[in-house]
């Protein structure tokens, strides 16, 4: 495993459970609302040994509830079945953050996991811009069929979306949930854009960032097709 963070107590990033998250370095997409940057380049020097981390979980057993394995992207590694294997036997709940980048990987371990962040980055009609890849019809299939893998597995599933006004649209957003809630998703969160303030000339501004969060007819619209609707606002 290649990590190139750990944080070792959070009550926020695993539903219900308090857990450490595990961010894996490397990830094949370049988002423009990235906020973990440093964690793109599988190749950058990282501090933390898988040891060191087994380690520290063993010292937590009963103390903590599950592990998260954030990224980055973590099916990004080739071994992260053995590391969910691993904390699966220590006796914790595995929770995954994941762009479903890798969907065969994921379906080796999805008996492994107990919850799913899934990262939809937009309408599948506009990844090119939401994962700042080449061949966003390759990644809007390759998230496709991590959904379909996640529901049919009937792991507790959370799909997220991040609201960066220059990518997606409330039409675009709401194309999404349609076709979120069609599939039988039962939790959408919105996440709220965060400026990055790192000189990027079209940054938005903060009243294009807020509109999704401002307008009750959109927001019904959403509670209408989700019995769980999150919006996480900054």
């Amino acid at each position: 495993m290649n990590i190139g963070g750990f944080l070792p107590f959070t009550t926020i990033d695993f539903p219900g459970k308090l857990s450490a998250v595990i961010f894996t370095q490397g990830c094949p997409l370049r988002c423009p609302y990235c906020h973990n940057p440093e964690l793109q380049n599988p190749s950058n020097e990282t501090h933390v040994s898988w040891q060191e981390i087994l380690s520290f979980l063993k010292s937590r057993q009963k103390l903590l509830d599950g592990i998260v394995f954030s990224g980055g992207e973590p099916l990004l590694q080739t071994d992260i079945e053995e590391a969910v294997r691993q904390v699966k036997e220590l006796g914790f709940a595995v929770g995954l953050h994941t762009s479903g980048a890798f969907p065969d990987r994921l379906e080796r371990i999805l008996h492994f996991v107990d919850w799913v962040g899934l990262d939809i980055k937009s309408a599948f009609n506009k990844y090119t811009q939401a994962s700042g890849t080449a061949d966003a019809f390759d990644m809007a299939s390759k998230a496709s069929k991590a959904l379909d893998l996640i529901l049919n597995a009937g792991v507790a599933l959370e799909v997220r979306t991040t609201t960066d006004p220059r990518i997606v649209s409330k039409d675009d957003i709401l194309s999404l949930a349609q076709m979120l809630s069609q599939k039988g998703v039962k939790t959408f969160a919105l996440q709220e854009y965060r400026p990055l303030n790192n000189g990027v000339l079209n940054e938005p501004d903060m009243q294009e960032i807020k509109s999704f969060y401002n307008d009750t007819l959109f927001e019904n619209q959403l509670k209408s097709l989700f019995p769980e609707l999150i919006l996480r606002k900054v």
